[in-house]
């Protein structure tokens, strides 16, 4: 019996020992996983998100949208559209790299060579190599569902958005166009650090031999900042109208080209800065380079007898010339150099400042300005804003050409004050003419909406606009008065300036062209016509200038019609209601 009792005991035993060594094994397991959870969680995350990526990890560019160009109403001048990147995994496509590369260079367009070193890597062991950027979305599907369909494995797409013009030409040759993958012209270009923005990075991890990516749990992943909208003060529509009318002239006097500007008199916004001819911006490689730019600000010219306002009003400014002052004006006056004409033959007349404006005459405007000196007339000149860059945000703005008044002739003067021997833009000369409607003060002219920083560093925008006093208050009105001869029906040159129910102010010119190769006169001229509307009130200054026409005419007959249709629209646009002031009455003669 004892020893049946011992048997049992020792029996009992066994299962309570195999239990304990149970547990202690499992406590064992379980704190060897708990130590490799802290040490991966807590310790060195990084360390193992590292070790997995070097694993065959692939860093992938997360894409940034580019910013919107915008109107002054919100509406895009430049905008994206859904679009693709095609890329490839090449340790998926080295091998069947020659039939995947011909496929593609067929389908999309690319170089077949340039897509045969993708395909194969360009660096060892890479895994992410571009094929084409900006590609149609449906485009990008459906040929790597054609070569799924082939069987061949390892090229994808990503989202990658495609620059888009919806309205074509309008404003194209300020907003400018993009290469494949930088910017090559107008604000696209001026503005492409604000319009840009930067691209993300992410890394993923293939998981198939059709190269599906998940991303890594503790990857680096920087998120794209998409790019800040550009908005800008032109008007659309306005824009769209006026490089209308512009292109019709242009085609009915067969001319070389031409340029319009409309601005709020107020603010100096540019509503409207139009070139012809122009290029649909989502097709630049269709134009012609010439036509990529704005000659508007690029290219410069002799303003012709639109100056001779400025000379009028610095004049009157001073003291030195009012309205109705009498000058005797021959058919010719001899100076040191060479004889000035008119356009219109003439013996000996009798005209007041007021007709010499009126009747444009060269002559007149000499003998007036003899009571200044080179100094004198250079210097308002300069405060007109003429001989110097606008900074308005176009890149390659000319500052003209206008010499200092220590070293200008007596001669050089003459020609200066009636519109010869200097240069300038149209954006100068526009703010200029817009000095005389806003009472005598210039407001420097405005194209970016608030503010912004071209690449260049310059601040641009009419939240940064300055406003100088060129002439007094009473020098502007006396001048404006003037300009309302010119379009008067009996005493002007452009009647047909003139817009129905308002009153209007306004200078026609005509200018010698210089030839850029030989920097002589070719036999050419640049007509235009610069006013504003209502002359007594003014809200609008329109300038037009229309380069080289082959068919006879003057700024008042071919530029005047141009400045009566844009002014017309515009005024009925914004809603500015005549306000039913009286013609000046000012004598032309004594």
């Amino acid at each position: 019996m004892p020893s049946t009792r011992t048997r049992r005991g020792a029996s009992r035993g066994a299962p309570m020992l195999r239990l304990r060594i149970g547990f202690v094994l499992i406590a064992m397991v379980l704190s060897f996983f708990g130590a490799r959870l802290v040490q991966l969680q807590g310790v060195d995350p990084r360390s193992y998100a590292a070790m997995a990526a070097s694993e065959g990890a692939v860093k992938v560019p997360l894409l940034a949208e580019r910013g919107d160009i915008l109107d002054r109403n919100g509406v895009p001048l430049a905008d994206s559209i859904k679009g693709k990147v095609v890329f490839a995994d090449p340790s998926l496509t080295a091998d069947d790299a020659p039939e995947i590369a011909r496929l593609l260079s067929d389908r999309l367009s690319v170089d077949y060579f340039r897509t045969l070193t993708a395909l194969r890597g360009r660096q060892e062991g890479s895994r992410y190599e571009y094929i084409a950027r900006r590609v149609p979305s449906t485009l990008a599907t459906d040929t790597v569902a054609e070569l799924e369909e082939l069987g061949y494995t390892g090229i994808g797409t990503d989202d990658d958005p495609i620059r888009d013009y919806p309205a074509g030409d309008v404003a194209a040759n300020l907003i400018g166009y993009m290469g494949t993958d930088e910017p090559l012209g107008g604000f696209e270009r001026t503005f492409d650090k604000q319009l840009a923005g930067t691209d993300g990075e992410a890394t993923w991890q293939s998981s198939s031999s059709k190269s599906v990516r998940i991303p890594l749990r503790e990857s680096t992943l920087k998120e794209p900042q998409d790019g800040t909208p550009l908005r800008t003060t032109i008007d659309r529509d306005l824009q769209w109208f006026t490089q209308k009318v512009l292109a019709q002239t242009v085609q009915q006097y067969q001319a070389a080209s031409g340029s319009a500007i409309v601005m709020d008199t107020r603010t100096g916004e540019i509503l409207a800065l139009a070139d012809v001819p122009t290029f649909d911006a989502n097709e630049p490689s269709e134009a012609d380079e010439a036509d990529l730019g704005a000659r508007s600000m690029n290219d410069t010219y002799e303003p012709g007898s639109v100056e001779k306002v400025l000379t009028a009003a610095a004049l009157i400014d001073a003291g030195k010339a009012f309205p109705r002052q009498k000058f005797k004006v021959p058919g010719s006056l001899a100076r040191q150099d060479r004889v000035i004409g008119d356009w219109f033959d003439h013996g000996m007349i009798r005209l007041t400042l007021a007709g010499i404006i009126a009747k444009s005459s060269n002559i007149g405007t000499v003998l007036a300005a003899d009571a200044f000196t080179p100094i004198q007339l250079v210097d308002y000149l300069r405060r007109f804003g003429l001989g110097q860059k606008t900074d308005i945000g176009v890149r390659g703005e000319t500052p003209g050409i206008l010499k200092s008044g220590d070293v200008m002739t007596s001669q050089e003067k003459d020609r200066v004050a009636f519109g010869q021997s200097l240069s300038v833009n149209v954006a100068q000369m526009a703010a200029a003419v817009n000095t005389v409607a806003n009472g005598g003060v210039r407001v420097s002219p405005s194209l970016v909406s608030g503010r912004a920083v071209t690449d260049d560093g310059v601040v641009v925008g009419t939240d940064v606009a300055t406003r100088t006093r060129v002439i007094s208050k009473e020098a502007a009105r006396a001048t404006a008065r003037m300009m309302e001869k010119v379009v008067d029906p009996e005493d002007g040159v452009a009647p047909k300036a003139q817009v129905p129910g308002y009153l209007v102010a306004g200078k026609t010119g005509t200018a010698q062209r210089v030839n850029p190769v030989t920097g002589l006169y070719d036999g050419s001229t640049s007509l235009s016509f610069g006013g504003f509307a209502p002359a007594d009130d003014a809200r609008f200054t329109v300038y037009v200038v229309v380069h080289a026409p082959k068919v006879d005419g003057g700024g008042g007959s071919v530029a005047g019609p141009v400045f009566s249709r844009i002014m017309g629209y515009v005024l009925g646009r914004y809603g500015v209601e005549p306000t039913g002031g009286r013609p000046s009455r000012l004598p032309v003669e004594w």
